[in-house]
């Protein structure tokens, strides 16, 4: 009898695993939000601060446009769920490197830009032989201007 019931349980862990897997092959394929820009404006205390939210292959902003020479806290975090995502900015030329992993909570993150241009943040996360968040369209702009 034991062993039925740890044979039981064993399957019913399995149809709750494989029906997660099943649930975020169905949400990979869900459209990413159209365009939302957001321009920072310099605070009192000197910094322009930016909020960008993520989550299901998405960042909302996806366009944030920032002044150079000017210190940018940047809050991040994704909205709750079982899929893990992480923040890249890889732009050293610019005085610009982020990679943080996200969550619910939100991090701070904090860097001056150093050269005008536009530079890309994504999420590097990909699962086995799926597409990569990103290339599922969890991406973005940050657009330095002078």
């Amino acid at each position: 009898m034991k062993g039925y019931l740890a044979m039981k349980k064993l399957a019913l862990s399995f149809l709750f695993c494989v029906g997660i897997a099943g649930y975020a092959v169905c949400r990979a394929d869900t459209a990413p939000p159209e365009a939302v820009v957001y321009q920072a404006t310099i605070a009192a205390d000197g910094v322009q601060h930016v909020r960008i939210d993520g989550g299901s292959y998405f960042f909302k902003p996806n366009r944030v446009i920032v002044r150079v020479n000017v210190p940018v806290e940047l809050t991040a975090s994704v909205e709750k769920g079982l899929i893990p995502h992480t923040l890249v900015i890889q732009s050293p030329e610019a005085g610009i490197s982020v990679d943080e992993k996200l969550s619910s909570d939100a991090k701070n993150i904090r860097f001056t830009p150093t050269a005008a241009g536009k530079y890309h943040f994504y999420c590097k996360n990909k699962l086995l032989f799926f597409k990569s968040h990103r290339d599922k369209g969890m991406e973005g702009v940050l657009e330095v201007i002078q």
